[in-house]
């Protein structure tokens, strides 16, 4: 039975998908200028509060701590937003001169985007910014229990968005998120793509509700630190990684696998960085409170510190202690340490060699992470590239924290906090989700290879045609100079014109010879394209032309900049 709550839910979703209906038509005509605009005013309103936002966040969710979730907004918006910023995301997107297509940017329309609890004012900065440089408006699907922090975000880019024109109602945000209202929204008629982040039960919602999705499946990252590797730094970026705001990444590293020939030595380097290694008494201590009696993750030990987790579970660790380390033997549901735990929490596992470190990290990503991330720790190419070749990720990081290699703050990746899995996990891209992947392309196609052409009559060729809309004659592949003097002629002599006299060098004097003739103006030129505008500005001549000559657009607009024209 549906409850008033949901019936409001209900009704605000359909509200907000309405007004957000009604904006995305004017917001379609936007030109890059306006956009680039909005997004610019967006960004430098949010930067300021990226420390207000974290902490409204810890206070709300529990989860992560304020110096981490400060970082992640000014990841959003700065790093997304200068990866972003010079993306060219409205009209002519790519001209492919040899093949003649013409690649054209349409928007998606509107999108529901759904923030989770454990990133939540940094993955609304981040989709606010890629929905609105795609040209979309979007509606915000808060997790309930993330609905103020989240609110307040959106409030702060819409305030500044409206102030750099973005139509009243482009950016909507759920103040009463139920998942009836949120199945409502992401059903309704005017949704046209959800963007999804959090649990595998939304995600796979979001993919049943008959719209267009991109999904995040889960992660449940092994970091495999081979003999070959720099185990100093590879122990200090696995627990960067894994440490950063509680473990609340999806990306952050759930296991190590240890080469054997190094594997004291990763421990001694644990410790000596702040990592407590549990005894087999303790190790049965964490699991009983890591996973449920039905033996899925504990959501009361997420975003929690390692000292408040080993509070929880009755073991006595040192202030300082950054990370929990388990060493186990086993994958699956008797190993709860081998599951993704949104934690400081760290499995692991010692191999003979990285053949055997291939098939554990398999083993692992299988249980619950597959197509999402790796991280490699390792010198030796061979190694890296059987990796590469053979493991069931789509993001394999190099000798970098796996939290942060992945979303493209260590590397160049696409800066994205969405990060697609593949079909290996669900998804419908192994992309880092950015403005590119929001947007619909159309493509104009000239013919390049004629069926049916007719012989009563000369028509211009199809690269001829294509030069009445804009695209360039030797942007598909123009003949040669001398077969654009006939077919003109030929077009002349059917309007009854007669074709000008092509220039000639004037004459010259002579010893014994008559007097020199006086000399004449240019005869104008009967056609121009752009190479021959660009042929005449490299040695700085003029083309003649008058009235008659017949001007390619591109040449026009080439040569005027260029001051090429001699009109006679």
């Amino acid at each position: 039975m549906i409850d008033d709550r949901d019936l409001q839910s209900i009704r605000e979703a359909r509200t907000l998908a309405t007004e957000a209906h009604e904006a995305q038509k004017r917001l379609s005509s936007f030109t890059q200028e306006q956009v680039d605009a909005v997004i610019d005013k967006m960004a430098s309103a949010v930067r300021p509060e990226c420390e207000r936002l974290a902490k409204l966040a810890v206070e709300e969710t529990g989860y992560g701590n304020v110096p981490d979730k400060t970082i992640k907004n000014r990841f959003a918006a700065e790093n997304v937003y200068r990866h972003i910023r010079p993306l060219k995301t409205v009209g002519i997107l790519k001209e492919d001169r040899q093949n003649g297509i013409v690649e054209i940017a349409a928007p998606a329309g509107v999108v529901c985007a759904i923030i989770p609890s454990t990133n939540p004012t940094s993955t609304a900065i981040y989709k606010i910014l890629v929905c609105v440089k795609a040209r979309n408006c979007v509606v915000l699907s808060p997790h309930p229990a993330a609905v103020r922090c989240i609110g307040e975000a959106s409030r702060v880019m819409k305030e500044a968005a409206a102030e750099a024109g973005l139509p009243a109602g482009s950016i909507g945000c759920m103040s009463l998120p139920t998942i009836e209202g949120t199945t409502e929204l992401m059903k309704h008629k005017f949704t046209s793509l959800i963007l999804a982040t959090g649990g595998l039960g939304l995600v796979r919602a979001a993919y049943s509700s008959g719209k267009p999705a991109f999904g995040v499946g889960p992660g449940n990252v092994p970091a495999y630190v081979d003999r070959s590797a720099n185990v100093e730094k590879a122990i200090k970026d696995i627990l960067t990684g894994k440490c950063f705001d509680n473990g609340t990444l999806c990306s952050s590293e759930q296991s190590i696998v240890a080469d054997r020939p190094i594997a004291q030595k990763a421990i001694e380097e644990l410790k000596k960085n702040g990592a407590y290694i549990l005894s087999s008494e303790e190790l049965e201590k964490l699991n009983r409170i890591v996973a449920t009696h039905n033996r899925s993750l504990n959501t009361a030990i997420v975003g929690k510190s390692a000292k408040r987790i080993a509070e929880m579970a009755g073991i006595a660790v040192p202030d300082d202690t950054r990370a929990l380390v388990g060493r186990i033997d086993g994958v699956g549901r008797d190993f709860p340490l081998s599951m993704e735990k949104l934690s400081p929490i760290l499995a692991c596992y010692v191999v003979d060699g990285w053949e055997q470190g291939c098939e554990r990290c398999n083993e692992i990503l299988r249980f619950g992470g597959t197509g999402h991330t790796l991280a490699v720790h390792a010198s030796d190419p061979k190694v890296i590239h059987e990796f590469g070749l053979h493991k069931l990720a789509f993001r394999i990081v190099i000798n970098t924290p796996a939290t942060h290699g992945s979303i493209g703050y260590t590397t160049n990746l696409v800066p994205s906090m969405t990060l697609g899995c593949g079909t290996w996990g669900g998804n419908i891209t192994t992309d880092n989700i950015s403005p590119l992947n929001l947007i619909n392309i159309k493509r104009l196609a000239y013919e390049t290879r004629p069926v049916n052409q007719s012989s009563s009559s000369v028509a211009p060729p199809a690269w001829h045609q294509a030069m009445a809309g804009g695209v360039t004659a030797s942007a598909l592949g123009a003949p040669s100079r001398e077969v654009v003097r006939e077919i003109v002629e030929e077009f002349l002599k059917k309007k009854s014109f007669s074709s000008p006299p092509v220039s000639s060098p004037s004459t010259v004097s002579r010893a014994d010879a008559t007097p020199v003739a006086p000399l004449r103006a240019p005869s104008p030129v009967a056609f121009v394209c752009e190479d021959d505008v660009r042929r005449a500005a490299d040695r700085h001549e003029k083309i003649p032309v008058n009235a008659k000559t017949i001007i390619t657009p591109a040449a026009r607009d080439l040569g005027e900049a260029k001051q090429v024209f001699n009109w006679v």
